[in-house]
């Protein structure tokens, strides 16, 4: 998921690199359809993991999650108003491996990463893409790798690379929205061709539902969100070009956090090693983005 989000001001000191940072991730207030009914993965301690989590959060019991619950398939909420989604089952995954209870606490985009640096968060989650702009201030432990993907209505010869004159739907202030369709309509300009006219919208619901009624001709979102919401309209929508600008997604922590980027990592390796990686991504059907190899700090741009 690509989106961004400059971060809120913290501090004086940092304000200019948290104004360039990107927050990932476009917003979707409720899900489109029901989470899979498939059993929960089950994971417990790994020793080799749990000697890494740094004394105070060992001895707190609980690993603080600041996270914006509005992005399903990845992270949104039941109609309960409980956590769920693929990441946050890998997070709940994660929290096991490490000895910990996940607390979750939901945050809006642009309080994440501010979140992170200044302690109120122990890892920061919200399908963040890692960019280097990013690693700037904060850690990125990588666990999935996705990109853009764009949807049309079921039959729609839209072109990706030739959308020229039309008007395209993306998430307000994601990397869709703010670098990826604008460079495409100077493209366009500067052939001479009309420019395209983005849509901006605050939820993926109303993104969806913007093609669905014929407001856009198509929209671009992260790979994974594009897939379940063309799956969600049941035949209406379906998916256009290839995925493409890939990148990996990572969890959030804080440079002077000690030893807990290593901890996370070694957390994301072992449910790899263990299989209930792969489950997890199987039971939501977002296999494509699978790594084999946890790491820290791997932005390709």
């Amino acid at each position: 998921m690509t989106s961004v989000r400059p971060a809120r001001r913290l501090l004086f000191v940092a304000a200019a690199s948290l104004l360039a940072v990107s927050l990932v991730g476009c917003v979707q207030n409720a899900p489109t359809t029901a989470a899979p009914t498939g059993d929960a993965v089950v994971v417990g301690a790994d020793d080799a993991v749990t000697a890494l989590v740094p004394a105070a959060i060992a001895e707190s019991g609980a690993l603080r999650v600041g996270v914006n619950l509005t992005y399903s398939p990845n992270e949104f909420k039941t109609a309960e108003g409980a956590p769920t989604g693929w990441a946050i089952e890998l997070m709940d995954a994660i929290g096991a491996k490490m000895g910990l209870e996940v607390e979750y606490q939901g945050a809006a985009f642009d309080n994440i990463l501010p979140g992170v640096i200044g302690g109120k968060y122990d890892v920061g989650q919200g399908s963040f893409t890692d960019t280097k702009e990013r690693e700037k201030i904060v850690d990125f432990v990588n666990y999935y790798s996705a990109g853009t993907r764009w949807a049309a209505a079921a039959g729609s010869t839209l072109n990706p690379d030739d959308a020229c004159g039309l008007v395209i739907a993306a998430g307000a202030t994601t990397y869709q929205e703010t670098d990826d369709i604008p460079a495409r309509s100077e493209a366009c300009v500067a052939a001479g061709k009309a420019p395209i006219s983005i849509l901006k919208l605050e939820t993926q619901d109303d993104i969806t539902n913007a093609v669905v009624l014929g407001r856009a001709a198509g929209f671009a979102a992260d790979s994974p969100v594009t897939a379940y919401a063309v799956s969600a309209t049941q035949g209406k929508l379906e998916l256009i070009g290839e995925q493409y600008d890939s990148a990996p997604f990572g969890f959030a922590v804080a440079k002077e956090s000690g030893t807990l980027a290593q901890a996370v990592e070694a957390a994301v390796q072992s449910i790899i090693d263990d299989g209930s990686y792969g489950a997890i991504l199987a039971k939501w059907g977002v296999e494509d983005g699978a790594v084999s190899t946890a790491g820290i700090n791997g932005a390709l741009f």
